[in-house]
């Protein structure tokens, strides 16, 4: 590899960008500016609605991470090992409402991070999933490739299916790196619109000479109903030195 996804050690990052969706003009504008923080408040599950969806997830599961077994022998998959063997304990990171699978639903997205026992560092801590709720009905349950954090949702074609602009991140030695994608889930299925690569680097916390924090902004033109606008991105970068970051250019396009 929201770098690989550790985090997003960074704490859910799913509730740090949460932004609302804007009408989208025919001009230039902003879809997302990863050079903001906008540190919000955590989704709050009830924990009835937790267990509700949970259970219709998962077989079985654990909600305690002290009752996890040892490894014992590592096979090649032992994620998908700990998971049908109910070696998890999940709990749900984030929440959003829309049309997902379809035009004119009334959904509930839930993100879920599955915490498979035992999963390090290396491992994002565990799978992340996409589960699609209508009323109390389970419509979809999908891997989400580590994205944890929704930052960002949008109908940008005017289809009536609304997209969400996904992180993943890790915080590793004081530097932070975030991942970001676009995608939806017509029909039930994962579906990347869009790949940014990472849109986050700051080593700021690591206090060492030349840290610098780096960040991109995603932006939408030639906006027409019924068609996916172009989404553009620019690189910038900024010193750690000073109260007031001061952002300078340096690429287009997804960074290398």
């Amino acid at each position: 590899m929201k770098t690989i996804i550790f985090l997003l050690a960074f704490i859910p990052l799913a509730a740090v960008h949460a932004q609302k969706p804007t009408t989208m003009q025919k001009d230039r504008q902003v879809l997302f500016d990863f050079r903001v923080s906008d540190e919000g408040t955590p989704a709050k599950i009830a924990p009835a609605t937790q267990r509700m969806v949970l259970s219709k997830v998962f077989r079985r599961y654990l909600t305690d991470a002290n009752r996890c077994k040892s490894n014992g022998e590592l096979g090649e998959d032992y994620l998908g090992a700990a998971r049908k063997a109910g070696q998890i304990v999940p709990s749900i990171s984030d929440v959003e409402t829309g049309s997902f699978t379809a035009p004119g639903q009334m959904q509930t997205l839930y993100v879920i991070d599955v915490a498979e026992c035992n999963a390090s560092h290396a491992d994002n801590f565990g799978t992340k999933r996409v589960a699609i709720f209508s009323g109390q009905q389970l419509v979809a349950d999908v891997d989400t490739d580590f994205a944890s954090s929704i930052v960002r949702k949008t109908d940008l074609n005017s289809d009536g299916i609304d997209e969400l602009l996904m992180t993943t991140g890790d915080m590793a030695q004081g530097t932070v790196t975030e991942m970001a994608t676009l995608v939806n889930f017509q029909g039930g299925r994962r579906r990347v619109i869009q790949d940014f690569g990472v849109v986050v680097e700051d080593s700021c916390a690591a206090e060492m000479a030349g840290s610098t924090s780096d960040a991109s902004v995603l932006y939408l033109s030639d906006v027409v109903p019924g068609n996916m606008p172009k989404v553009t991105q620019e690189n910038y970068t900024a010193s750690c030195r000073g109260k007031t970051k001061r952002w300078r250019l340096v690429s287009r396009g997804k960074r290398q």
